[in-house]
C-alpha cells in the first residue's frame, strides 16, 4: 500500500515576513499536545534561555524531554531544535537590539565576566525581578490589591512547590486581619474550601510550569461560580492565566536545577504592601501588636 506523504509544517519566517517565533508559537498553541504546550509555554516566557541552551537543557526546565523538544521543534517547520534555536537567538538580539531587554543602556553587569556558579545564580534572580517589573500590569496589579483589600474570603490554591508560597501569602494577608485560607493539596479539606467558593470568595492560584489539576480545578469552579480570580504564574500562556480575570506574570529564569523563585517571592510581598498602603492607618496598630516594624 502506497503511502501518502505528511506535508511538513511551513516554518515561522516563510509563513510571515514580520512574525515572531514567540508569536509565531502563540498563535498555534492549542494545537500543540500537552507535553508540546509546556514547551511552547517556556519558549515564550523564558526565550534569553532557550537561545543558549542545548535541547536536554530546555527538556528539563520544561519538565518534559528532549525528544519531545525535538518533535515540537519538528511540529513548526523546523528541522530540529538547531533550527529552532536560531529562531529564537534571531528574536532575542531584536529584542536587545530595541531595548526591550537587558536593563537600561551602558548599566554595569552585576558580577565580572567571569563570575562563579553562586554570583551566575545571583545575577539570574537580579534579572528575574527586573523582567517581573517590567513586564507586570499596573492596572493588573492595581485590581488585584483591590479585589484582596474588598474581599470577605480569600482562597489561596498552589500545591507542591506552590504550596510554600500560597501559605506565605495567607500568612501576610492575616496579618492585616484579611480573611485568607490555603488549598495546598487535595484533600478532603482541601476540596470542601474548593465546595464553598461563591461570589464574595477571590481565588488566588498560584502556578509555575504546568499547573497542577487542583489549581485548574478551582480556578474553573471560581469563574462558573463568578468568583473573582487572580493568575499568579511564570508562564503567560498557562491555562490557570487564562481562566483568571486579572493575571499577575514573574520571571522565573534560573541556571540551576530547579525554578527560581525570588520574584515570585517579591511580587508576593509587594502585593500584601499593596494591600496594606490602601489604608495604612487602619492596619497600623495591628503591625504594631506584631512588632514587625
Amino acid at each position: 500500500m502506497k503511502r501518502t506523504a505528511i506535508p511538513t509544517p511551513t516554518a515561522p519566517h516563510e509563513v510571515s515576513g514580520h512574525q515572531t517565533l514567540s508569536e509565531y508559537i502563540q498563535s498555534r498553541f492549542d494545537e500543540f499536545s500537552r507535553s508540546q504546550k509546556d514547551v511552547a509555554q517556556y519558549i515564550v516566557d523564558h526565550l534569553d534561555e532557550v537561545a543558549f541552551q542545548t535541547a536536554e537543557e530546555l527538556a528539563r526546565r520544561a519538565n518534559t524531554s528532549s525528544s519531545t523538544v525535538v518533535r515540537f521543534s519538528q511540529a513548526l517547520g523546523f528541522e530540529g531544535f538547531p533550527e529552532l534555536q536560531a529562531s529564537a537567538r534571531e528574536e532575542y538580539r531584536r529584542r536587545i537590539a530595541a531595548g526591550e531587554v537587558g536593563g537600561a543602556a551602558g548599566s554595569q553587569p552585576l558580577f565580572a565576566l567571569d563570575q562563579s556558579e553562586f554570583e551566575t545564580a545571583i545575577a539570574a534572580d537580579h534579572a528575574n525581578v527586573e523582567e517581573t517589573a517590567r513586564k507586570i500590569s499596573r492596572s493588573d496589579v492595581q485590581a488585584a490589591i483591590e479585589a484582596i483589600s474588598d474581599a470577605p474570603r480569600v482562597l489561596v490554591v498552589g500545591t507542591d512547590q506552590m504550596a510554600f508560597f500560597a501559605s506565605y501569602l495567607r500568612h501576610l494577608l492575616n496579618l492585616l486581619d484579611v480573611p485568607a485560607e490555603i488549598a495546598a493539596s487535595p484533600s478532603q479539606e482541601a476540596l470542601s474550601r474548593l465546595g464553598r467558593i461563591d461570589e464574595h470568595t477571590v481565588v488566588v492560584g498560584l502556578s509555575a510550569g504546568r499547573p497542577h489539576p487542583l489549581v485548574v480545578r478551582a480556578m474553573k469552579i471560581a469563574r462558573h461560580r463568578k468568583a473573582k480570580t487572580i493568575a499568579i504564574t511564570d508562564a503567560t500562556l498557562s491555562d490557570v492565566a487564562k481562566l483568571a480575570s486579572v493575571q499577575l506574570y514573574y520571571s522565573s529564569n534560573s541556571p540551576a536545577y530547579v525554578r527560581s523563585h525570588t520574584a515570585l517571592l517579591s511580587l508576593l510581598q509587594a502585593l500584601a504592601y499593596g494591600v496594606y498602603s490602601r489604608d495604612t492607618d487602619r492596619y497600623a496598630d495591628r503591625i504594631k501588636a506584631f512588632r514587625l516594624k
